[in-house]
């Protein structure tokens, strides 16, 4: 979207103003920008192969073994040809440049190593500092007393290491929200422009000032980080779950930009359940979660900001509660193999059932998610965060070390980098710019993203898929489902 501030070119404001005021007009230009396209990481917000690192610092260390053995040979030649004198000049000083390069590719080689060791030492702290804290919060004494001695070793060492990963940290912590900071002081700036120079100065620098704030604050605080062992507590109110006529599909998902077309928005349908009848007899299940569908604070419909709040807060909404009551209806039982598919308020419902539930949850995709969640190695977690969408950042950058299984990947994009009014309908947030980026997640040829690809053709050996979609409203008394569909 454009902005409906002055003097756009590629929709960034520009604003003339006066010398005085240029410091914070002129920040939007300066701070840093991340629309460098599809970004895919491994897991997490810090997350480094550690052992991909050392495994590559070992082959420089083996090509400095071997360029010590080149330097042997060349040595004796060099001896010999100098005996020989005037009569292999030329062999002699080409042996002799050879020598000086070979000596300035081995110190570069053992350069290179420590490089790669220190860096893996870097991100194998940030990863055991993280642990640590969990455990210490948890009270295991003998864990942190381990991963104290663990850090210790690490740290003497590579003395500068620890510094380094400190500074990982709270990189990611302070710098994550730079999008966000650009885009709101853009905004601020183009539309306190319309009043003169000092309301563009005020009103910029209180807009990304703010969301600076805000965002660091989360980051720092982990708010929107559950940890393993999160639960939902509370009870929910009653819930009335009825069987809508399915939205028409065919088989299974064969993509994530199909699958997030099967997550419900507009109409009637909140969940959707799958029932895959696989080749060896077994039953595996998929949900797709709608996101808010409404900006009310209680009513009729439980998709809307009180199930928001109470979800984020750790409270079990009725819209949670609902996703369960439609798991259950449509045959899931525990130990099933279940995939979830969740969209912004549906993705906090998704995390609390892949952490909480009885289910074999092997799949967790999250979209556009408020909150984060420390999923165990048994789930492939995908996560689809926009770095202009505000709904995503209250996850607070997301985990600092990596989650869920070998395979999981973090996909990061800027969705919208216009400014202005328009941001009030947050186009990061929106599902159809989500859709796109699905889209280009399946179009990549990142290797990072074959587990999802897999996960798609397991459920497309399906011999048959049974399809429900469920409604929920708040009642005042709870009614069992009725009707149904199948697809």
């Amino acid at each position: 979207m454009s902005s409906d501030g002055p003097g756009l070119d590629d929709g960034r404001p520009k604003v003339d103003l006066d010398p005085d005021w240029s410091l914070i007009g002129r920040l939007p230009e300066v701070w840093p920008r991340t629309d460098s396209g599809l970004e895919i990481r491994g897991g997490g917000a810090v997350s480094v192969d550690t052992e991909t690192l050392r495994h590559t610092a070992g082959r420089f260390v083996q090509a400095k073994i071997d360029l010590d053995s080149i330097g042997e040979r060349l040595g004796s030649l060099n001896n010999m040809l100098w005996w020989i004198g005037d009569r292999a000049w030329e062999a002699k000083t080409s042996a002799q440049t050879l020598w000086t390069h070979l000596l300035e590719v081995r110190r570069e080689a053992e350069r290179i190593t420590f490089a790669l060791q220190e860096a893996a030492a870097v991100y194998e702290l940030v990863e055991l500092d993280v642990e640590r804290r969990a455990a210490t919060f948890a009270g295991d004494v003998a864990k942190t007393a381990v991963l104290d001695a663990q850090m210790d070793s690490l740290r003497e060492t590579y003395p500068d290491a620890w510094s380094k990963a400190l500074g990982a940290e709270w990189d990611r912590a302070v710098m994550w929200p730079s999008e966000l900071v650009r885009q709101a002081t853009e905004t601020g700036v183009a539309i306190g422009g319309e009043f003169g120079d000092p309301a563009a100065t005020v009103v910029g620098a209180g807009a990304g000032l703010f969301t600076l704030g805000t965002a660091a604050g989360l980051g720092i605080a982990g708010s929107g980080r559950l940890a393993r062992d999160a639960k939902l507590t509370g009870a929910p109110g009653p819930v009335t779950l009825t069987a809508v006529p399915p939205a028409p599909t065919s088989g299974a998902p064969a993509s994530l930009a199909g699958a997030t077309q099967r997550i419900p928005g507009a109409g009637e349908s909140r969940v959707r359940v799958e029932r895959y009848a696989m080749p060896d007899g077994t039953r595996q299940f998929a949900v797709y979660i709608a996101g808010m569908q409404t900006a009310a604070i209680g009513g009729d419909d439980p998709w809307d900001n009180k199930s928001n709040i109470e979800l984020y807060t750790g409270q079990r909404s009725e819209s949670y509660a609902a996703t369960e009551r439609a798991l259950v209806d449509a045959g899931a039982r525990p130990g099933d193999p279940l995939y979830i598919f969740g969209y912004s308020q549906g993705a906090m419902i998704g995390a609390h059932l892949a952490l909480e539930s009885e289910y074999d949850t092997r799949t967790l995709v999250s979209i556009g998610s408020p909150v984060s969640a420390e999923v165990g190695a048994g789930t492939l977690s995908v996560t689809l965060r926009h770095t202009d969408d505000p709904v995503a950042a209250l996850a607070g950058g997301g985990h600092v070390a990596a989650v869920g299984a070998p395979g999981s990947i973090v996909v990061e994009r800027v969705a919208d980098t216009a400014t202005g009014v328009d941001d009030i309908a947050v186009p990061g947030h929106q599902m159809a710019a989500y859709a796109e980026t699905a889209a280009l997640v399946d179009a990549s040829p990142d290797p990072r993203v074959d587990e999802l690809r897999g996960v798609f053709d397991q459920l497309a050996s399906a011999e048959s898929v049974e399809v429900t979609e469920y409604s929920a409203r708040r009642t005042d008394g709870v009614v069992s489902p009725s009707g149904g569909g199948a697809g």
